[in-house]
């Protein structure tokens, strides 16, 4: 539920406005150079207002619609596309997204791997390799992937695995500073990428659930040295507002809570940032507090399975949303938050909770949108955090929904208390669960639609207090009654104004693909089953289909160079989806890690 009290804004901006040293322990790195490029240093007008040939953060924009507006590529042609190159990538989870400037690519591999290339070629401009401590592993489960880098003035932003903030020079690749953040013998990591905002750099952090010392936060550090700016912790202490919704649970048990996803997304005007929280661990409440009656509605454990809107200048928090109280099955609310502007009129057909002043008004409102591990979409008002519509998707029902009901007049969640484990051993299906992972969505302004990848999966889980998580045996399955030959693979286009579904697409193969949206009036989409496809915006009809080597989990960009326009699609795979798990008669190499990059014949 939103909340505007000064004191949390106060309290929870805990170290705001506080300027760290850099702190020693950088990691050896090499750096190979083979061209230096003349660099032109990237301002914040830029990233405000990005070229239209450009790609300079995750989501290509502060408000992550994931939108291009380059239009050389459009629904007449796009059954023209050819590869125009391809490179090999270094192995392991493949859920990176490149950065385009200047026709030169910044391509993160996993394990702190930095490379710049041609972006009409892919040809090696420059390499840096850092070593990482021996005994990372020792200490550092998670982290093993890098989602997304940062570029702003003549550096390159990394968030490396042992929980450093790295900047490299642009231009050649060399080291330009190498700042602790902090110490990842607690436990502390990185899978999401840095944004840069207002000469900020921020940064989430992965929290390792063996850990009673990585106590999780969102922070802001100087772009020209990495010192610490600001810190915001992503679980009330106990002494802090909020902090009252863990009970009596030690703060050292208040553990995982991570901003791993997405990083967040920002409205200059204003001046807020938008960032998701994960669930807290161990994930059966049984396990974690003792018992499952702690409570069936927001505000629950905050700021677990919250969107929290922070202040970019000292961190303090305007108003948060829980979306799930007091989870019980790691379902994280750590997606992206799309920023929409636009005349909100749910049709009451079409959302399950409407706030009730809603109806008649036809508003044009400034929103904020997201959708979580289980699925479940919610619209709010993002200069106050107000509800104003949502809808279990990919549902219609709450019956084996893990949320049970919604206030719509205050938007208290209620969490469905029949699928929460009540004694140790006891085994329940979730629906769903990685129906939207780390995997993006995109928003079309043209179409005012949202395209929403969707898996029709779900969560098998047992409470057992002898695993570190909570529950064993847990996995994914294929949701009941899909198991056989039920499409798992849905993409939705939904009116953000309405909530009305313009067209959905269906397959069997399941997916962890993100959609690109583009002027051209095409949604781009890959699958596990190594099929990517070119969608007509407006009717969903398949316009261009090719087969890529292995399954195909990155976050594709377009960009322009030399006044072309490419298409860039990292494929590999990941580890957390093994394809026969949902569909045992499909079968793709998972690994091969590559970027693929299409474009239009030459003329």
């Amino acid at each position: 539920m939103p909340n505007r009290n000064a004191t949390l804004a106060i309290l929870l901006a805990a170290f705001a406005a506080l300027t760290l040293p850099p702190l020693a322990g950088a990691q050896e790195g090499t750096t190979i150079t083979r061209e230096a490029r003349p660099f032109t240093p990237v301002t914040d007008e830029m990233l405000r207002n990005p070229d239209p040939g450009d790609w300079l953060m995750t989501h290509r924009t502060y408000d992550f619609q994931a939108y291009s507006p380059l239009d050389q590529i459009n629904r007449d042609n796009v059954d023209q596309l050819q590869v125009a190159w391809m490179r090999a990538m270094d192995e392991g989870p493949q859920q990176t997204q490149p950065l385009v400037y200047d026709g030169v690519m910044y391509l993160a591999h996993n394990d702190d791997h930095i490379q710049a290339l041609d972006a009409t070629t892919g040809d090696m401009l420059w390499d840096y390799r850092r070593e990482t401590p021996a005994d990372l592993r020792q200490y550092v489960t998670l982290g093993n992937r890098t989602r997304n880098l940062a570029i702003y003035g003549n550096h390159i932003y990394h968030l490396t695995a042992d929980a450093h903030l790295l900047a490299l020079d642009a231009s050649t690749g060399e080291v330009a500073f190498d700042t602790e953040m902090a110490d990842y013998r607690d436990g502390i990591t990185h899978s999401t990428g840095a944004m840069i905002i207002d000469g900020r750099v921020l940064a989430g952090r992965t929290c390792s659930p063996r850990s009673r010392e990585a106590r999780c936060f969102i922070s802001a550090h100087d772009s020209d040295d990495g010192s610490e700016l600001w810190r915001v912790y992503t679980a009330a202490g106990s002494d802090d507002p909020g902090g009252e919704s863990w009970g009596d649970l030690p703060v050292s048990e208040r553990v995982h809570v991570s901003p791993w996803g997405a990083p967040g997304s920002y409205d200059p005007e204003l001046g807020l940032i938008y960032w998701g929280i994960a669930v807290p661990l161990p994930y059966p409440r049984i396990v974690r507090r003792g018992t499952w009656d702690v409570g069936d509605s927001t505000p629950c454990e905050l700021y677990s399975n919250s969107t929290v809107a922070l202040a970019v200048g000292d961190g303090a928090m305007e108003w948060y949303y829980q979306h799930l109280p007091c989870d019980d099955w790691d379902q994280d609310f750590v997606q992206e938050r799309t920023l929409i502007d636009t005349v909100i009129d749910p049709d009451p057909e079409a959302a399950m909770w409407v706030n009730p002043n809603l109806p008649g008004t036809a508003e044009e409102r400034q929103v904020v949108v997201t959708m979580g591990e289980p699925g479940g979409l919610f619209v709010l008002d993002r200069a106050t955090g107000e509800f104003l519509w949502g809808h279990p998707v990919p549902y219609d029902s709450t019956e084996r929904f893990v949320i049970s009901d919604i206030d719509p007049a205050t938007g208290q969640v209620f969490i469905n208390m029949d699928l929460v484990a009540r004694e140790l051993g006891q085994q329940f299906i979730i629906c769903g669960h990685n129906v939207k992972g780390w995997w993006s969505w995109s928003y079309s302004p043209l179409t005012g639609m949202l395209y929403v990848p969707i898996n029709r999966s779900c969560l098998n889980q047992t409470a057992n207090e002898r695993s570190v998580s909570g529950a064993s045996p847990r996995f994914t399955q294929p949701e009941p009654g899909f198991e056989v030959d039920g499409h798992l693979t849905e993409v939705r286009a939904i009116d953000i104004s309405t909530g009305r579904e313009a067209w959905r697409y269906t397959q069997r193969a399941p997916n962890a693909g993100s959609t690109l949206a583009t002027a051209g009036n095409v949604v781009f989409h890959g699958d596990l089953n190594r099929r990517y496809r070119a969608f007509d915006a407006e009717t969903g009809d398949v316009l261009w289909e090719t087969i890529l080597g292995s399954q195909i989990t990155g976050f594709p960009v377009t960009y322009t160079a030399g006044g072309r326009q490419y298409l860039t699609v990292p494929v590999g795979g990941a580890s957390i989806f093994q394809l026969s798990n949902y569909a045992s008669e499909l079968e793709a190499p998972m690994g091969s890690n590559m970027i693929v990059t299409f474009a239009l014949p030459e003329e």
